[in-house]
């Protein structure tokens, strides 16, 4: 409705405007016809019927322009009306829409909130319901918790009466009764205690055989010893007792050809499942080994085939010295030696001193030398040198006449080692001769260390002597022990028991408590086995 009448009224502002136009337009006009009729000299009376006329013309047109803006006026004020109108209608069916939507989302607010009231509603019974179960509950509890306090109360009462009872009878107080009743629970929970965990034990050693293996495997891999023990008889395995038969051979023609091209003992005797090689030259025994352990995992064996083995197996031997003697030199970082030199450097991998491995033992030799040449303001590089070759005579010593250092100063020069200090410290090491360099007396400190640290090499034969006594010592002063003997090198230790004093529990706590004391007080390399042993012989004579 306002759009409607703001309408009307532009349109009469408009109407008004055109007859002001209009007017204003036929009073110009007179004005100027006066103007002009004056300028002209006509008279005045002509001037005003012009005039007159004029004015008579411009009122017809004004009113007509009136009458024509009037027509359009309210022509235009019916279109407004007509828009407004319709506007009007649009709006009201917006409006009517919306009340509609409105009413809807109200209609399901409220039958939602019906649909949780009836909810909330059944919770709340469920919760009155249970309510009056857990109060049914506690009270029932609190009946059964008097009830026991009274059966408690009983029970205090008879226990009390049946004390003073035994007492009675036994003639024992409660003190003494407490006492021994305690030494005999004690006594039972010891022994049941130590059977328990023997049969823990039995478990657990079954199942961990298994997992042993692998974590033994994984650290032979993840650590190799850098001094290593070994005899000049070897044992290699074999599948079968008749394998013995085929390397022997007819008339004993296949063992004959293996020694004969190995230069090496082949020794087969009576022990299941091993064939040894002997040899004092060890890289004779290790292409005897290895040529056998091939001969044994093809099957062929016959003379020839023997010979060809053999000749593979040196080859190979021959090029894993080489291989060996120039990573000794990478390591201890020695350059520019004779490749006579470096294959002596690789055979002195199969050489030992008192069990210490003789390469990795001037390896070390090698580093220590240089650590104190650089602590004393001395050439590191020179005595690294020193120290690597300064054992170089033990790779062909048993060729040659004469100690190695002698040996090894005459290869070393003899090869074209020109410094006077590495071939003084080789053939003066074990002061052979007089020292011309102050490099000479750090080898043989640097040996010394290498050679006498703990581990490196061997222990002597008091020692083993005293260690095996104090093993076997150990063992005998625990209780119910007859015997006792250190066995296998003192890697085991035989304990005999009093079959009549002690039982196979007593037996088991008896082996935990000898190990238990070697662990404290020795120092063993590996580990030492704890066999105790009980048995009863019975004996009877027929006649």
């Amino acid at each position: 409705m306002s759009i409607l009448l703001q309408s009307t009224a532009d349109a009469s502002g408009s109407a008004a405007l055109l007859i002001s136009v209009g007017v204003a337009l036929v009073v110009g006009a007179v004005a100027g016809i006066m103007i002009l009729t004056f300028a002209t000299g006509r008279g005045i009376k002509a001037a005003r019927s012009e005039a007159d006329r004029v004015m008579a013309d411009a009122r017809t047109q004004a009113e007509l322009a009136a009458v024509s803006v009037r027509s359009e006026s309210e022509k235009r004020a019916r279109e407004i009306e007509l828009a407004a109108e319709k506007a009007a209608g649009e709006k009201r069916l917006s409006v009517d829409r919306e009340m509609k939507s409105t009413q809807v989302k109200l209609d399901e607010s409220v039958m939602r909130a019906s649909k949780r009231e009836e909810t909330l509603d059944r919770k709340l019974e469920s919760i009155d319901a249970r309510e009056k179960r857990i109060d049914s509950r506690e009270g029932d509890l609190k009946k059964q918790e008097d009830d026991v306090k009274r059966t408690a109360t009983d029970i205090e009462r008879t226990r009390v009466e049946l004390q003073g009872a035994l007492s009675k009878v036994s003639g024992l107080s409660q003190e003494e009764a407490r006492e021994l009743y305690m030494v005999e629970v004690r006594q039972q929970g010891d022994h049941d205690g130590a059977a328990l965990r023997q049969k823990i034990l039995d478990e657990a050693t079954r199942d961990a055989k298994g997992k042993a293996r692998e974590i033994t495997l994984m650290s032979i891999q993840r650590y190799a010893a850098e001094n290593v023990g070994e005899s000049t008889v070897r044992s290699i395995k074999i599948t079968s007792e008749d394998m013995k038969g085929r390397i022997i051979g007819r008339e004993g023609r296949n063992i004959r050809a293996i020694e004969k091209a190995t230069g090496a003992d082949i020794l087969v005797d009576d022990t299941p499942g091993v064939i040894s090689v002997s040899c004092f030259d060890r890289v004779r025994q290790a292409i005897a080994a290895e040529a056998l352990q091939r001969l044994v995992a093809d099957g062929r064996i016959h003379p020839s085939r023997i010979e060809e083995l053999v000749e593979q197996t040196k080859r190979d031997i021959e090029e894993k010295i080489i291989k060996v003697g120039n990573e000794a030199a990478v390591e201890a970082d020695v350059r520019g030696l004779h490749p006579k030199i470096i294959e002596a450097l690789g055979k002195m991998q199969f050489r030992t001193s008192y069990g210490q491995n003789v390469l990795r033992h001037s390896i070390e030799v090698a580093f220590l030398s240089q650590m104190i040449a650089d602590q004393l303001g001395l050439n590191g590089a020179i005595a690294r040198r020193a120290g690597l070759l300064h054992d170089i005579g033990k790779a062909m010593d048993h060729e040659m006449e004469g100690g190695h250092p002698a040996i090894g100063m005459e290869f070393l020069r003899k090869f074209g080692e020109k410094s006077e200090a590495v071939l003084n410290a080789c053939g003066g090491h074990h002061s052979d001769i007089p020292a011309t360099t102050p490099y000479t007396p750090i080898i043989m400190a640097a040996d010394a260390i290498s050679g006498a640290r703990p581990g490196a090499r061997r222990e002597s034969m008091e020692l083993y002597i005293k260690r095996l006594e104090h093993l076997e010592a150990i063992a005998r002063e625990q209780p119910f022990v007859d015997e006792a003997h250190a066995i296998q090198a003192g890697r085991e230790i035989r304990v005999i028991l009093n079959a009549k004093k002690a039982d196979d529990t007593a037996a088991f706590q008896i082996a935990e408590a000898i190990a238990k004391r070697i662990e404290a007080e020795m120092t063993f390399p590996g580990e030492i086995k704890v066999t105790v042993l009980r048995e009863t012989r019975a004996e009877a004579i027929a006649r």
